[in-house]
């Protein structure tokens, strides 16, 4: 696949990073208006440039990571020069309906929401489409699998996607950051403490999405009776551990919706 990535911010750097890592025999192009901050890309046989439609007319999809107020922008720039492609975006609150009257009829509009896990293949992509566009969505979601899962998603609940999956990405990182903090506590110098608390959550994530159980099933064999592990549960339960990350989602997503 020829893979056009418009925005070479963060994401837009992590996905590109992600592709050239754990997707194969695809060609990647990356585009920001000032590149000195992204030419190391070029070391992965990524092509950095600082020209939208450089090779765009070459390319199988065109992803769209950029902020929604450069949207018209760049549309208006690519549009004379792109016709028959996918165009999957990644822009915060812009509809596929909007999308897809912004790039007319001939292209397809696809909606994603990855994080930036895409670099290591760990993201969760939210994925959504119009059932006409259902073929070249498929073509998405393969590529969006080498770099984590890649879940598709009804397009009403992608504001929630967005908090669950790419804001959801810094509340794990908060947890992490209080466990590393309580290591320290307990008397841990902070590099161990990082260590453990890290991994700790890798090999907890990779268990619920080996075995695609319910989290209590696994809380359940390492939570014994009378031990240190359900009192120290249930502390943080009275304090309003569960309750408060709930509140912190719903907040979030009640910011995206104004």
């Amino acid at each position: 696949m020829k893979v056009h990535i418009i925005g070479g911010g963060n994401l837009g750097v992590s996905i590109a990073l992600g592709l050239a890592k754990f997707s194969k025999d695809n060609q990647i192009t990356i585009t920001r208006r000032n590149t000195s901050t992204i030419l190391h890309l070029e070391k992965l046989g990524i092509t950095v440039s600082t020209d939208n439609k450089h090779q765009i007319q070459e390319a199988d999809i065109i992803i769209l990571t950029i902020k929604p107020y450069q949207v018209t922008t760049v549309l208006t720039e690519i549009l004379p020069v792109v016709t028959n492609k996918i165009i999957a975006s990644g822009v915060s609150g812009l509809s596929i309906e909007a999308l897809q009257s912004k790039i007319g009829e001939s292209n397809s509009a696809i909606r994603i929401m990855p994080n930036i896990a895409s670099q290591f293949g760990a993201s969760a992509t939210c994925i959504a489409f119009n059932e006409k566009d259902k073929d070249n969505a498929q073509k998405v979601v393969t590529l969006f699998q080498d770099l984590g899962t890649a879940p598709i998603i009804d397009e009403k609940l992608m504001d929630a996607a967005t908090v669950l999956a790419a804001s959801g990405t810094a509340f794990a990182l908060r947890y992490i950051r209080a466990s590393m903090q309580a290591g320290i506590e307990i008397g841990f110098d902070w590099q161990t403490a990082l260590a453990i608390s890290a991994q700790t959550v890798k090999g907890a994530a990779e268990m619920i999405l080996e075995e695609n159980i319910h989290p209590e099933q696994l809380i359940d064999r390492v939570t014994t009776p009378q031990g240190c592990t359900i009192a120290g549960l249930n502390e943080m339960e009275t304090h309003g551990f569960s309750s408060s990350l709930v509140r912190g989602i719903k907040a979030a997503l009640k910011k995206i919706k104004g």
